[in-house]
Protein backbone atom coordinates (compact mmCIF):
# COMPACT_ATOMS: atom_id res chain seq x y z
CA UNK A 1 0.00 0.00 0.00
CA UNK A 2 2.82 2.37 0.88
CA UNK A 3 4.46 1.71 -2.48
CA UNK A 4 1.19 2.40 -4.28
CA UNK A 5 0.65 5.65 -2.44
CA UNK A 6 4.17 6.78 -3.27
CA UNK A 7 3.88 5.95 -6.96
CA UNK A 8 0.57 7.77 -7.27
CA UNK A 9 1.66 10.76 -5.22
CA UNK A 10 4.82 11.27 -7.25
CA UNK A 11 3.47 10.60 -10.73
CA UNK A 12 3.88 14.31 -11.50
CA UNK A 13 0.37 15.74 -11.78
CA UNK A 14 -0.11 16.30 -8.05
CA UNK A 15 3.13 18.23 -7.49
CA UNK A 16 3.14 21.73 -6.11
CA UNK A 17 6.32 23.61 -6.99
CA UNK A 18 6.18 25.57 -3.74
CA UNK A 19 6.11 22.49 -1.51
CA UNK A 20 8.87 20.09 -0.40
CA UNK A 21 8.36 16.53 -1.68
CA UNK A 22 10.06 13.55 -0.04
CA UNK A 23 9.84 9.81 -0.80
CA UNK A 24 11.76 6.63 -0.02
CA UNK A 25 12.69 4.35 2.85
CA UNK A 26 9.90 2.95 5.03
CA UNK A 27 12.46 2.85 7.87
CA UNK A 28 13.23 6.56 7.59
CA UNK A 29 9.55 7.43 6.99
CA UNK A 30 8.44 7.84 10.64
CA UNK A 31 11.48 10.00 11.41
CA UNK A 32 10.87 12.21 8.37
CA UNK A 33 7.20 12.57 9.33
CA UNK A 34 8.12 13.70 12.85
CA UNK A 35 10.50 16.27 11.38
CA UNK A 36 7.93 17.44 8.81
CA UNK A 37 5.28 17.94 11.50
CA UNK A 38 7.67 19.91 13.71
CA UNK A 39 8.93 21.88 10.72
CA UNK A 40 5.38 22.90 9.77
CA UNK A 41 4.78 24.16 13.31
CA UNK A 42 8.12 26.00 13.46
CA UNK A 43 7.91 27.50 9.95
CA UNK A 44 4.22 28.29 9.33
CA UNK A 45 5.08 30.49 6.33
CA UNK A 46 6.11 27.39 4.33
CA UNK A 47 3.74 24.68 3.17
CA UNK A 48 4.05 21.45 5.16
CA UNK A 49 6.40 18.97 3.43
CA UNK A 50 4.79 16.00 1.66
CA UNK A 51 6.48 12.83 2.96
CA UNK A 52 5.75 9.41 1.41
CA UNK A 53 7.24 5.94 1.63
CA UNK A 54 7.75 3.37 -1.15
CA UNK A 55 11.14 1.92 -0.18
CA UNK A 56 14.72 3.17 -0.60
CA UNK A 57 15.13 1.98 -4.18
CA UNK A 58 11.75 3.37 -5.27
CA UNK A 59 12.50 6.72 -3.64
CA UNK A 60 15.91 7.00 -5.28
CA UNK A 61 14.39 6.01 -8.63
CA UNK A 62 11.92 8.90 -8.33
CA UNK A 63 14.72 11.20 -7.15
CA UNK A 64 16.87 10.37 -10.19
CA UNK A 65 14.14 10.96 -12.77
CA UNK A 66 15.33 14.53 -13.23
CA UNK A 67 15.27 18.05 -11.84
CA UNK A 68 12.30 20.38 -11.90
CA UNK A 69 8.95 20.99 -10.19
CA UNK A 70 7.53 17.61 -11.26
CA UNK A 71 10.26 15.65 -9.40
CA UNK A 72 10.90 14.99 -5.71
CA UNK A 73 13.42 17.05 -3.75
CA UNK A 74 14.62 14.50 -1.21
CA UNK A 75 14.99 10.71 -1.21
CA UNK A 76 15.07 8.91 2.15
CA UNK A 77 17.20 5.75 2.20
CA UNK A 78 18.17 3.03 4.65
CA UNK A 79 21.26 2.29 2.55
CA UNK A 80 23.83 4.35 0.67
CA UNK A 81 23.03 5.37 -2.89
CA UNK A 82 24.54 3.01 -5.47
CA UNK A 83 27.02 4.01 -8.17
CA UNK A 84 24.47 2.91 -10.80
CA UNK A 85 21.86 5.22 -9.25
CA UNK A 86 24.29 8.14 -9.25
CA UNK A 87 24.93 7.46 -12.93
CA UNK A 88 21.18 7.36 -13.66
CA UNK A 89 20.74 10.63 -11.79
CA UNK A 90 23.54 12.26 -13.79
CA UNK A 91 22.14 11.01 -17.09
CA UNK A 92 18.82 12.64 -16.19
CA UNK A 93 20.38 15.96 -15.18
CA UNK A 94 20.65 15.38 -11.43
CA UNK A 95 24.37 15.95 -11.07
CA UNK A 96 24.75 17.58 -7.66
CA UNK A 97 23.52 15.43 -4.77
CA UNK A 98 24.17 15.89 -1.08
CA UNK A 99 24.18 12.85 1.19
CA UNK A 100 22.95 13.44 4.74
CA UNK A 101 23.48 10.71 7.34
CA UNK A 102 20.88 11.20 10.06
CA UNK A 103 21.86 8.36 12.41
CA UNK A 104 21.75 4.59 12.70
CA UNK A 105 19.31 1.72 12.98
CA UNK A 106 19.63 -1.97 13.74
CA UNK A 107 17.88 -4.79 11.89
CA UNK A 108 16.29 -7.32 14.21
CA UNK A 109 14.68 -10.74 13.99
CA UNK A 110 11.55 -11.09 16.06
CA UNK A 111 8.71 -13.50 16.70
CA UNK A 112 5.40 -13.21 18.46
CA UNK A 113 5.74 -12.60 22.20
CA UNK A 114 4.41 -16.12 22.88
CA UNK A 115 7.04 -17.95 20.77
CA UNK A 116 10.06 -19.79 22.13
CA UNK A 117 13.36 -17.93 22.51
CA UNK A 118 15.55 -18.14 19.43
CA UNK A 119 19.15 -16.90 19.87
CA UNK A 120 20.22 -16.70 16.23
CA UNK A 121 23.48 -16.50 14.31
CA UNK A 122 23.86 -15.53 10.66
CA UNK A 123 24.65 -19.19 9.98
CA UNK A 124 21.25 -20.24 11.43
CA UNK A 125 19.41 -17.78 9.21
CA UNK A 126 21.39 -18.85 6.14
CA UNK A 127 20.70 -22.55 6.76
CA UNK A 128 17.01 -21.80 7.25
CA UNK A 129 16.35 -19.43 4.35
CA UNK A 130 18.98 -19.87 1.62
CA UNK A 131 17.92 -21.57 -1.59
CA UNK A 132 20.93 -23.88 -1.47
CA UNK A 133 23.05 -24.96 1.49
CA UNK A 134 26.06 -27.27 1.89
CA UNK A 135 25.21 -30.96 2.25
CA UNK A 136 28.09 -33.45 2.47
CA UNK A 137 30.45 -30.84 1.11
CA UNK A 138 28.30 -29.89 -1.89
CA UNK A 139 25.57 -27.31 -2.43
CA UNK A 140 22.09 -28.80 -2.54
CA UNK A 141 18.51 -27.54 -2.42
CA UNK A 142 17.54 -26.46 1.09
CA UNK A 143 15.21 -29.09 2.57
CA UNK A 144 15.16 -27.81 6.17
CA UNK A 145 11.52 -27.52 7.18
CA UNK A 146 11.85 -26.97 10.96
CA UNK A 147 14.12 -24.77 13.06
CA UNK A 148 15.33 -27.87 14.94
CA UNK A 149 16.77 -29.16 11.66
CA UNK A 150 18.66 -25.89 11.37
CA UNK A 151 19.92 -25.91 14.96
CA UNK A 152 19.29 -28.78 17.37
CA UNK A 153 18.83 -26.33 20.26
CA UNK A 154 15.80 -24.70 18.63
CA UNK A 155 12.17 -25.78 18.80
CA UNK A 156 10.62 -27.93 16.09
CA UNK A 157 8.51 -25.01 14.84
CA UNK A 158 8.19 -24.84 11.07
CA UNK A 159 10.62 -22.57 9.24
CA UNK A 160 8.63 -19.51 8.19
CA UNK A 161 10.12 -16.06 7.77
CA UNK A 162 8.85 -12.73 6.50
CA UNK A 163 11.73 -10.75 5.07
CA UNK A 164 12.02 -7.34 3.41
CA UNK A 165 11.33 -7.25 -0.34
CA UNK A 166 14.12 -6.50 -2.78
CA UNK A 167 13.31 -2.81 -3.15
CA UNK A 168 13.84 -2.15 0.56
CA UNK A 169 17.21 -0.91 1.79
CA UNK A 170 16.73 -3.36 4.65
CA UNK A 171 16.97 -6.25 2.16
CA UNK A 172 20.50 -5.35 1.12
CA UNK A 173 21.72 -5.17 4.72
CA UNK A 174 19.93 -8.47 5.40
CA UNK A 175 21.71 -10.08 2.45
CA UNK A 176 25.16 -8.71 3.23
CA UNK A 177 25.32 -8.96 7.01
CA UNK A 178 23.19 -12.05 7.53
CA UNK A 179 22.95 -14.32 4.47
CA UNK A 180 26.45 -13.78 3.08
CA UNK A 181 27.94 -13.73 6.58
CA UNK A 182 26.09 -16.97 7.39
CA UNK A 183 27.23 -18.51 4.13
CA UNK A 184 30.83 -17.78 5.14
CA UNK A 185 30.27 -19.24 8.62
CA UNK A 186 28.85 -22.41 7.08
CA UNK A 187 31.93 -22.74 4.87
CA UNK A 188 29.84 -22.61 1.73
CA UNK A 189 31.34 -19.46 0.21
CA UNK A 190 34.90 -20.69 0.63
CA UNK A 191 33.96 -24.04 -0.90
CA UNK A 192 32.40 -22.37 -3.93
CA UNK A 193 35.45 -20.18 -4.51
CA UNK A 194 37.81 -23.13 -4.10
CA UNK A 195 35.66 -24.98 -6.61
CA UNK A 196 36.47 -22.33 -9.21
CA UNK A 197 33.50 -19.96 -8.82
CA UNK A 198 34.11 -16.22 -8.98
CA UNK A 199 33.67 -14.64 -5.52
CA UNK A 200 30.92 -12.28 -6.71
CA UNK A 201 29.02 -15.19 -8.23
CA UNK A 202 29.51 -17.12 -5.01
CA UNK A 203 28.08 -14.25 -2.95
CA UNK A 204 25.13 -14.04 -5.32
CA UNK A 205 24.55 -17.74 -4.69
CA UNK A 206 24.83 -17.18 -0.93
CA UNK A 207 22.11 -14.55 -0.83
CA UNK A 208 19.65 -16.39 -3.08
CA UNK A 209 16.56 -17.05 -0.94
CA UNK A 210 14.48 -20.21 -1.18
CA UNK A 211 11.25 -19.93 -3.18
CA UNK A 212 9.20 -22.70 -1.58
CA UNK A 213 7.14 -20.43 0.68
CA UNK A 214 9.42 -20.71 3.72
CA UNK A 215 10.76 -17.20 3.11
CA UNK A 216 8.21 -14.60 2.04
CA UNK A 217 9.17 -11.17 0.66
CA UNK A 218 7.23 -8.29 2.20
CA UNK A 219 7.10 -5.30 -0.12
CA UNK A 220 5.04 -3.15 2.25
CA UNK A 221 6.23 -1.57 5.46
CA UNK A 222 6.85 -3.21 8.83
CA UNK A 223 3.18 -3.07 9.81
CA UNK A 224 2.50 -5.71 7.17
CA UNK A 225 5.23 -7.94 8.60
CA UNK A 226 3.77 -7.44 12.07
CA UNK A 227 0.34 -8.51 10.81
CA UNK A 228 1.87 -11.69 9.31
CA UNK A 229 3.56 -12.50 12.63
CA UNK A 230 0.30 -11.92 14.48
CA UNK A 231 -1.35 -14.49 12.21
CA UNK A 232 1.55 -16.99 12.47
CA UNK A 233 2.82 -16.98 16.06
CA UNK A 234 5.97 -19.05 15.42
CA UNK A 235 7.12 -17.22 12.29
CA UNK A 236 10.14 -14.92 12.28
CA UNK A 237 9.98 -11.38 10.93
CA UNK A 238 12.69 -8.88 10.03
CA UNK A 239 12.18 -5.37 11.43
CA UNK A 240 14.03 -2.14 12.06
CA UNK A 241 15.11 -1.78 15.69
CA UNK A 242 12.97 1.31 16.23
CA UNK A 243 9.84 -0.45 14.93
CA UNK A 244 10.49 -3.40 17.21
CA UNK A 245 11.01 -1.14 20.24
CA UNK A 246 7.70 0.57 19.53
CA UNK A 247 6.00 -2.84 19.35
CA UNK A 248 7.90 -4.68 22.09
CA UNK A 249 4.59 -5.50 23.78
CA UNK A 250 3.75 -7.75 20.80
CA UNK A 251 7.17 -9.04 19.71
CA UNK A 252 10.06 -11.06 21.15
CA UNK A 253 13.44 -10.16 19.68
CA UNK A 254 16.29 -12.60 19.00
CA UNK A 255 19.91 -12.02 19.89
CA UNK A 256 22.42 -12.25 17.04
CA UNK A 257 25.71 -13.89 17.97
CA UNK A 258 24.65 -13.51 21.58
CA UNK A 259 24.21 -9.73 21.37
CA UNK A 260 20.88 -8.15 22.29
CA UNK A 261 19.87 -5.43 19.82
CA UNK A 262 19.57 -2.13 21.69
CA UNK A 263 20.37 1.52 21.04
CA UNK A 264 23.54 1.05 23.09
CA UNK A 265 24.82 -2.10 21.33
CA UNK A 266 24.18 -0.58 17.88
CA UNK A 267 25.80 2.76 18.79
CA UNK A 268 28.88 0.92 20.13
CA UNK A 269 29.10 -1.29 17.04
CA UNK A 270 28.57 -4.45 19.12
CA UNK A 271 25.36 -5.58 17.44
CA UNK A 272 26.37 -7.14 14.09
CA UNK A 273 23.33 -6.21 11.98
CA UNK A 274 23.13 -2.42 11.93
CA UNK A 275 23.15 0.27 9.26
CA UNK A 276 23.29 4.05 8.76
CA UNK A 277 20.19 5.96 7.66
CA UNK A 278 20.30 8.71 5.04
CA UNK A 279 18.45 11.22 3.00
CA UNK A 280 19.65 12.67 -0.31
CA UNK A 281 19.06 16.27 -1.34
CA UNK A 282 18.76 17.53 -4.91
CA UNK A 283 20.88 20.68 -4.73
CA UNK A 284 19.39 22.04 -7.97
CA UNK A 285 16.15 22.53 -6.01
CA UNK A 286 17.62 24.46 -3.06
CA UNK A 287 16.86 27.88 -4.52
CA UNK A 288 13.63 26.98 -6.30
CA UNK A 289 11.70 25.09 -3.60
CA UNK A 290 10.64 27.35 -0.73
CA UNK A 291 11.75 26.02 2.64
CA UNK A 292 14.04 23.26 1.34
CA UNK A 293 17.21 24.75 2.84
CA UNK A 294 15.40 25.42 6.09
CA UNK A 295 13.97 21.89 6.17
CA UNK A 296 17.39 20.27 5.79
CA UNK A 297 18.89 22.61 8.39
CA UNK A 298 16.02 21.84 10.76
CA UNK A 299 16.27 18.07 10.17
CA UNK A 300 20.02 18.03 10.88
CA UNK A 301 19.81 20.12 14.04
CA UNK A 302 20.38 18.49 17.42
CA UNK A 303 16.81 19.53 18.14
CA UNK A 304 15.77 16.73 15.73
CA UNK A 305 18.62 14.18 15.58
CA UNK A 306 20.60 14.79 18.77
CA UNK A 307 20.68 12.44 21.79
CA UNK A 308 17.68 14.16 23.44
CA UNK A 309 15.64 14.66 20.27
CA UNK A 310 12.17 13.30 19.44
CA UNK A 311 13.77 11.08 16.78
CA UNK A 312 16.08 9.53 19.36
CA UNK A 313 13.08 9.07 21.63
CA UNK A 314 11.27 7.28 18.78
CA UNK A 315 14.23 4.95 18.17
CA UNK A 316 16.87 6.66 16.01
CA UNK A 317 20.40 5.95 17.18
CA UNK A 318 22.14 9.34 16.96
CA UNK A 319 25.35 9.63 14.97
CA UNK A 320 28.49 10.63 16.91
CA UNK A 321 28.93 14.35 17.63
CA UNK A 322 31.61 14.76 14.95
CA UNK A 323 29.37 13.22 12.26
CA UNK A 324 26.46 15.50 13.14
CA UNK A 325 28.74 18.54 13.09
CA UNK A 326 30.12 17.56 9.68
CA UNK A 327 26.60 17.39 8.25
CA UNK A 328 25.71 20.78 9.68
CA UNK A 329 28.88 22.28 8.19
CA UNK A 330 27.62 21.33 4.72
CA UNK A 331 24.26 22.93 5.40
CA UNK A 332 25.92 26.14 6.60
CA UNK A 333 27.75 26.37 3.27
CA UNK A 334 24.42 26.46 1.48
CA UNK A 335 23.56 29.75 3.17
CA UNK A 336 26.37 31.37 1.22
CA UNK A 337 25.20 30.02 -2.14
Amino acid sequence: MAALVASVAFAGASFAADQIHVAGSSTVLPYAKIVAENFAETYPDFKAPVVESGGSSAGLKEFCKGAGPETIDIANASRAIKKSEIETCAANGVKDITEVRIGYDGIVFATDKSAADMPLTPKDVYLALAAEIPVDGKLAANTNTTWKQVNASFSDAAVQAFIPGEKHGTREVFEEKVLIAGCKEAGALEAMVKGGMDEKDAEKKCKAVRKDGKAVDIDGDYTETLARIDANKTAVGVFGLSFYENNADKLKVSTINGVQPTVETVAKGEYPVSRPLFFYVKKAHLDSVPGLKEYVEFFTSDQMIGPDSPLAEYGLIPAPDAEREAVRAIVKEWKNM
